[in-house]
């Protein structure tokens, strides 16, 4: 044992509540967060014109897996019924 030297605690990491989720590493979702951000950008920044394609994108990560499957009211979709993006159920 040394004297001086910092202690030997052992701390346990807690993954965030919300907020944080697996980056796509695969691409899987990227054709969908393009045409998102182009959205974007084109309608400067109004995202109510663009929410269909943000609920299309993060569809795709909850069916991949890269993200909980969650309630559309729980992620800003208030509006929004359970059905899939496209109307699919």
């Amino acid at each position: 044992m040394s004297f001086g030297g910092p202690p030997k605690v052992t701390i346990k990491p807690e993954p965030p509540i919300r907020g944080s989720f697996p980056l796509d590493h695969g691409g899987e979702c990227k054709e969908a967060m393009v045409r998102y951000l182009e959205c974007l950008e084109s309608k400067r920044g109004s995202g109510k014109k663009c929410r269909g394609l943000s609920k299309e994108y993060l569809e795709c990560r909850m069916q991949r897996r890269l993200m909980d499957r969650d309630k559309w009211e729980n992620l800003g979709f208030h509006d929004a019924k359970e059905a899939r993006p496209g109307g699919a159920a």
